[in-house]
């Protein structure tokens, strides 16, 4: 007979396996559970929070007989809140876990062989000390139950608050600005954000530290244009943490959970603070994006760099290219390099960082990718824009748009570079890219985020030679790939 199961049930269940979101798997006669907190091998008591037909969400009620793979997590605050999935798993587990996600959804999304994708994998590079690497933090501001304002990040799946200034996963010094803060908030009774009501002032504090320079930016995002007495919290600030180089403040109004707003005010000092990966430096300003790990960013860019296999005389194309980071480590290399970014503050600052760094054969592009590419094809200002020996993307999680995809089939790079932070989007797209005219040659993993379930990944794919076969069939490439195209367009 059925069972049925409902909320509320308590059952015993052995994990046997992780979700691509971290959960646990465990299946009670047949019926599949998935628990947070868990580790392959633990033997557990769960409770039922949420049931379905053929599988329910359960909460951790006890660890009965724990995993050979299960460790005591850092942070008192791993449980409850949603960033770190994974702290209460060994780190060797971690890694192992990261690069089997990955080819799974090479094999299972993608389309490639097992066998295929055991062979072109390459280690994946894990970190020394897997904590306190993040150069930027994002916290949330709200109230505890007695009305004080609190900092910290939300817990998993809700936007509730919980209350932690030193997350291990961030700087040290981010708790003495957070409670600078927070300490300000109290003393001139300047409000926290209301996500319920629309109302308060401070949305989120943001911060950024450049490793190499040292140098601390504080944004504060929020819900008005001015921000009240902003002249004492400088003042506050730049006294108790004589790092800080840059406050300002993000102007954000709408009712959202996008975090910033379009506009930015510097309340003191710089618009930017710098950093450098590999002697090339960077301005970095509170809306760029910059690879939140530097330690691994440079290990991760040298590998892209490696496959991009430049030898000074290549045009190349980096698409989703930021403030320029893999765009200036590949023109050191290339004949030409171009970039392209949504984000206009993006672009200012790769543009001010190429100057900075005396590299004058990089050109940017403000734009989204997947129009700008087509435009540049269809409107080419030269051969090598239209004709690129190695295209590079490190798209967001959503992977590359579809026309974006069609451009660099038609554009035929000898090599694409595909850098990646959802290997899910990855495996969709490179199902695509591989499907005539590229084949995968080679893939590695970086642990970019350690102890979440995140991982970054750096894949080569090389143009088919079929020439051969082309010839076997009395038609040229050109003339093959224009039969393709027509096809598609009758489809």
């Amino acid at each position: 007979m059925e069972k049925n199961y409902k909320k509320g049930d308590v059952l015993e269940v052995t994990i046997e396996d992780l979700s691509d979101e971290g959960l646990g798997i465990g299946k009670h006669d047949g019926y599949a559970l998935f628990v947070k907190d868990t580790v392959v091998g633990d033997r557990c008591r769960v409770k039922i929070m949420k049931a379905k037909k053929n599988y329910a969400f359960a909460h951790l009620e006890e660890v009965i007989d724990p995993s050979s793979f299960r460790i005591e997590p850092l942070c008192k605050n791993a449980r409850a809140c949603g960033g770190c999935q994974l702290q209460a798993m060994s780190y060797e587990a971690e890694l192992d876990f990261k690069e089997n996600k990955v080819k799974n959804n090479l094999i299972r999304i993608g389309g490639f062989p097992e066998d295929f994708i055991e062979g072109i994998k390459e280690p994946i590079v894990g970190m020394e000390k897997p904590f306190r690497y993040r150069n930027k933090a994002q916290y949330p501001i709200g109230y505890d139950r007695a009305g004080n304002p609190v900092a910290g990040f939300y817990a998993g799946r809700t936007h509730d608050i919980i209350p932690n200034t030193d997350c291990l996963l961030g700087r040290e010094i981010n708790k003495t600005i957070l409670e600078c803060i927070l300490s300000f908030m109290r003393k001139e009774k300047i409000s926290a954000y209301d996500e319920n009501t629309g109302k308060g002032l401070i949305r989120h504090v943001l911060i950024r530290e450049g490793f190499t320079s040292k140098e601390i930016m504080v944004c504060l995002v929020v819900n008005a244009k001015t921000l009240p007495k902003e002249e004492l919290l400088c003042e506050t600030l730049i006294k108790e943490v004589s790092a800080i180089k840059s406050i300002c403040i993000n102007v954000n109004l709408k009712d959202t959970n996008v975090i910033m707003g379009d506009e930015t005010r510097v309340l003191w000092g710089k618009e930017t603070i710098e950093d450098e990966l590999d002697g090339v430096k960077f301005k970095i300003s509170a809306r760029s994006f910059y690879q939140i790990n530097p330690v691994q960013t440079e290990r991760l860019y040298k590998k892209a760099l490696d496959f991009a296999g430049l030898t000074g005389k290549e045009s190349v194309w980096d698409l989703y290219c930021g403030i320029g980071t893999i765009s200036l480590f590949l023109a050191r290399k290339a004949g030409k390099v171009y970039g392209v970014e949504i984000i206009p503050e993006a672009i200012a600052d790769a543009k001010e960082n190429a100057k900075l760094n005396g590299i004058t054969n990089a050109e940017f592009f403000v734009g989204k990718a997947e129009e700008v590419l087509p435009d540049f094809y269809n409107n080419p200002d030269s051969e090598t824009m239209l004709h690129p020996d190695v295209i590079v993307v490190d798209p967001p999680r959503k992977g590359c748009d579809e026309k974006c995809l069609e451009t660099m089939l038609r554009m035929e790079p000898e090599r694409i570079v595909y850098v990646s932070c959802d290997s899910a989007t990855l495996a969709r797209d490179l199902k695509i890219l591989c499907e005539e005219k590229y084949e995968l040659k080679a893939w590695q993993c970086y642990d970019q985020f350690s102890r979440t379930v995140h991982v970054e990944v750096c894949c080569l794919l090389e143009k088919l030679k079929r020439e051969k076969d082309f010839v076997q069939i009395g038609i040229d490439a050109e003339d093959y790939y224009s039969i393709k195209d027509l096809e598609k367009e009758e489809d």
